[in-house]
């Protein structure tokens, strides 16, 4: 009896170090970086999938408040649910990416290709309209919410809903910014085109509505005269693209190229080599003293 018990736990215990083996080797094969972005990226899918479903299922109607009525003829017409879906579609290709990189197949063509286009959009959307969204909306808000983000909007957005779309998106740039290297332009041409198309884009929208409906989506265009809306449209342009060029140096401060890391590693290396041989000059000086002593003393 007692040599079948221990048989039995000669058999678990190797069945407990087998599975503690290939747990090792697993996590050996994944590090914490790679374990980390795919966490965040997982969360930034959940969170941008679940504020979509509750924008698609608001119960906006229509209203004889011009605000509210835009909300419910206009909605699609907003740069803030522009950028959010360009978000939602950055985060979803990384998170695939991700899962390729686990099942290491992140080297193969679609693997390549996906990352390609993932870090174009990234530099060239997702970075300069959310920058400009933010920082845009917020200094309108702090003057005056009311050309920007009227209180009426309370009734139908609860706050929470505001920040998701106007502050949770900048986090997604500083996470990513710190857990993914992009310190110069994965195709520089391509990304200027895209930023460009957006916002050319997304003025011929935003005007057409203007002169079609004889309405402003937002409110702060209509305390201007037409050439400082002319003016304010210029700077909207101009800050995507200075949003777009600051990315890269911003990149650079977190992320060191790998040569930087290895003179680096040399300067310490060479460093503890000078130390190491002056050490050694010194226990060998020492030695040759100690020798010569012993032989006068010996000779006494």
């Amino acid at each position: 009896m007692e040599d079948i018990l221990f048989k039995d736990s000669n058999i678990f215990y190797n069945i407990l170090c087998f599975l503690i083996t290939e747990n090792e080797k697993l996590f050996d094969r994944s590090d914490a970086k790679l374990y980390w972005t795919t966490v965040y990226h997982l969360f930034g899918v959940l969170h941008h999938f679940y504020v979509s479903l509750f924008a698609a299922g608001l119960d906006i109607k229509s209203s004889p408040h011009i605000d509210l009525d835009n909300l419910y003829r206009f909605r699609a017409g907003y740069l803030t649910g522009w950028n959010f879906l360009f978000q939602s579609c950055f985060l979803t290709m990384s998170l695939v990416y991700d899962m390729m990189e686990w099942m290491d197949k992140h080297e193969s063509y679609i693997g390549r290709k996906l990352k390609y286009v993932r870090d174009v959009m990234f530099c060239g959307l997702v970075v300069p309209l959310t920058l400009f969204i933010s920082s845009m909306f917020w200094t309108v808000y702090w003057i005056d919410r009311e050309l920007v983000f009227p209180e009426i909007y309370d009734q139908l957005v609860p706050w929470w809903f505001n920040h998701c779309v106007h502050t949770n998106i900048l986090i997604v740039l500083g996470v990513e910014t710190l857990l993914q290297a992009r310190r110069y332009p994965t195709n520089r041409k391509i990304e200027l085109w895209l930023n460009g198309i957006a916002g050319v884009s997304y003025a011929i929208v935003y005007y057409s509505i203007y002169f079609l409906a004889h309405r402003w989506l937002y409110n702060v265009f209509a305390i201007m005269t037409w050439w400082q809306v002319c003016l304010y449209q210029i700077l909207i342009w101009a800050s995507t693209f200075v949003f777009y060029f600051i990315q890269f140096p911003i990149n650079r401060i977190f992320h060191k190229e790998p040569q930087e890391i290895q003179e680096e590693k040399t300067e310490v290396q060479i460093s503890e080599k000078k130390t190491d041989n002056n050490g050694l000059s010194s226990d060998s000086w020492n030695l040759k003293y100690r020798s010569k002593g012993l032989v006068e003393h010996s000779s006494l």
